[in-house]
């Protein structure tokens, strides 16, 4: 496993293998995501006390458990950037937080569209609301210490610091709802018991929960190929991979310019 991650780390491994990973992640995403969307939204029953307003959970349940998520990778980014110096964890990062937060703020935008219907307030100073809220602010700062210094690794290293610090808020998002008196619902789906709800409704759910899954990572990847680009623009592979296109798109206008001769 070890050794795999090690030659996986190299910029131009990852960039060569990536490429074969992504067709399969967007065809994941695109059919869990129609799938999901067209049962949940049009097909699930609707919920006995909120009516079909509940059916904002199929967006607002998968946004935040990315948004969560996707903060824990930055906090494992920016250890294996800062402990072992590897530098392709730093352009994940950097792929990622700006995904990250928007997630953030589709999951408080989509919260504040099912508290109208449901407590009669789009906001409310909820421990989870404030929490999330906090949480997205975070993101924006991990984004702007990364332009906020003359050097990258100086940036990269303040906004990695800020990441392993964020973290702490990830349990007070988790278990807030445990822990103060909060008018949110607690969490949808728990490992030791069964969904509060029938297989109609939570397989939909599952569903798009695990396409917006297929749908960040495809996204993250297609990002972070670009960031290796950017910064490995002077290594010799990346000159010769850029170097294949002009060579080819000139041979195949050529090849054009010379049947259209021909023929005339």
């Amino acid at each position: 496993m070890w050794p795999w991650l090690h030659r996986m780390s190299a910029p131009a491994t990852f960039f060569a293998a990536s490429s074969r990973w992504l067709p399969w992640l967007w065809a994941l995403a695109i059919i869990m995501l129609l799938i999901g969307s067209v049962w949940g939204l049009a097909f699930a029953p609707a919920d006995y006390q909120q009516g079909n307003s509940f059916r904002i959970i199929y967006v607002h349940v998968p946004a935040a458990i990315l948004a969560q998520s996707c903060f824990m990778l930055l906090a494992a980014c920016a250890v294996i950037f800062l402990v072992w110096k590897i530098k392709l964890a730093d352009m994940v990062a950097t792929a990622a937080a700006p995904i990250g937060a928007l997630m953030t703020a589709l999951a408080l935008f989509s919260g504040s569209v099912w508290g109208i219907p449901t407590w009669g307030t789009w906001w409310i100073w909820d421990a989870r609301l404030t929490s999330m809220l906090i949480q997205l602010f975070l993101y924006l700062g991990v984004i702007v210490l990364r332009g906020a210094f003359a050097s990258r690794d100086s940036g990269s290293r303040a906004a990695s610091i800020l990441a392993l610090v964020g973290m702490v808020n990830i349990p007070i998002i988790k278990y807030s709802v445990d822990w103060w008196s909060t008018l949110h619902q607690p969490a949808t789906f728990t490992l030791s018991e069964a969904p509060p709800m029938p297989a109609s409704m939570w397989i939909p759910l599952l569903l798009m929960v695990m396409g917006f899954y297929a749908f960040f990572t495809a996204l993250v990847l297609m990002r972070t190929r670009v960031e290796v680009l950017r910064r490995e623009s002077a290594k010799q592979w990346v000159r010769l991979l850029l170097n294949i296109v002009p060579e080819r798109a000139s041979s195949v206008h050529a090849a054009s310019v010379q049947a259209k001769d021909e023929r005339h």
